[in-house]
């Protein structure tokens, strides 16, 4: 059985692990889980999803509980069918289905999951970023996986809830050395019923379209929340791919600034010369591991480097490093440009 220490990673480095020997084949455990934080142990996101990974693969689980700080899965063989998964707070639904997503590469038939929770809220991408923006680049590189939201849920109640569909995929390479001129954007705003009459769902769209140059389109949405939130999501269409940039409403902030802080997050990843935005730069690397990859990240963030070392703890080779170039071929000293061999075989 592989070990893996959790003591200075977060909740990623243990659906990552948990993905990764689902991936392989091979059991693995995590220790010391979340160690350096000020709750150490599972919380109920990291649970909901070690549960879908033990869905899709018939794993054993054992300490696969709230407060738990080791955590083992050994798992059998990916197979297809359906689940859902109840996180039962406001934790991150998106992350939950990030944990399975490249299991699709494994899979011998289809695979639904259902998971409610929170949809869109602090510290992890919204469900428009993986709707719009993830997904839809997946699957110009052979992920057969969609998304539909079922209902929104902010923080604090959660209760939002979204299917994710997965089918048997095969994974090519995620090569991605240049993202090519803008071609459009587009702006999606979500706001709660509630907040209906002070018109903040269109008022972000508004404030965010305004500010960006160029194609753009809009899409507002009221939805029905058992708590008051909004996100805006903007989509940046380049030639060779795309980026994702999103921002949370939060009591006593406008709707202008609101849109104001996704745009900025827009036009700081615009002025690089990254291909993909630092969300992306992190997340595809389970399917640069089964394919292999090549792109450009905007920067060296914790949280690739914390993914690259776990990976290399599976034997998969991840080069982070050397400088990075735009389209105008002026070197852009903050971007990197990430590599990664394919091994993750099972």
């Amino acid at each position: 059985m592989r070990s893996i220490s959790g003591a200075d990673g977060g909740g990623q480095l243990v659906r990552s692990a948990a993905a990764f020997a689902c991936l392989s084949g091979h059991a693995v455990e995590v220790t010391d889980v979340r160690a350096a934080r000020e709750s150490p142990g599972l919380k109920r996101q990291h649970v909901a999803a070690l549960d879908a990974l033990a869905a899709i693969t018939d794993a054993d689980l054992d300490g696969a509980s709230v407060g738990s700080e080791r955590v083992t899965i050994d798992p059998g063989p990916v197979t297809g069918g359906a689940a859902r998964v109840e996180i039962g707070t406001a934790g991150s639904v998106p992350l939950v289905f990030d944990a399975v997503l490249p299991l699709a590469a494994r899979l011998d038939s289809a695979f639904e999951l259902t998971v409610t929770g929170g949809t869109d809220v602090r510290w992890a991408p919204p469900l428009d970023y993986l709707a719009r923006v993830k997904l839809p680049l997946l699957r110009a590189h052979g992920l057969e996986a969609t998304v539909t939201p079922d209902r929104r849920g902010f923080y604090p109640a959660g209760g939002g809830a979204a299917t994710l569909t997965l089918r048997p995929s095969e994974i090519d390479p995620l090569v991605l050395p240049s993202r090519g001129p803008r071609r459009a954007i587009d702006v999606r705003s979500v706001a709660s019923a509630s907040l209906a009459d002070a018109d903040v769902a269109q008022r972000q769209a508004d404030a965010a379209s305004e500010a960006v140059p160029g194609d753009v389109s809009t899409t507002v949405t009221s939805a029905e929340t058992d708590s008051p939130g909004s996100v805006v999501t903007l989509v940046a269409r380049y030639a060779e791919t795309r980026a994702g940039f999103s921002a949370l409403g939060e009591r006593g902030k406008p709707a202008e600034d609101v849109a104001r802080e996704a745009v900025a997050a827009f036009e700081g990843f615009d002025a690089t010369a990254a291909s993909v935005d630092a969300h992306l730069a992190d997340q595809l690397l389970p399917f640069a591991a089964l394919a292999g990859g090549a792109y450009v990240a905007p920067e060296r963030s914790d949280h690739l480097e914390t993914h690259a070392d776990l990976l290399d703890a599976f034997g998969v080779d991840v080069t982070i490093g050397e400088e990075a170039r735009g389209d105008d071929g002026d070197a852009d000293d903050e971007c990197v440009r990430v590599r990664v061999a394919p091994r993750l075989s099972r």
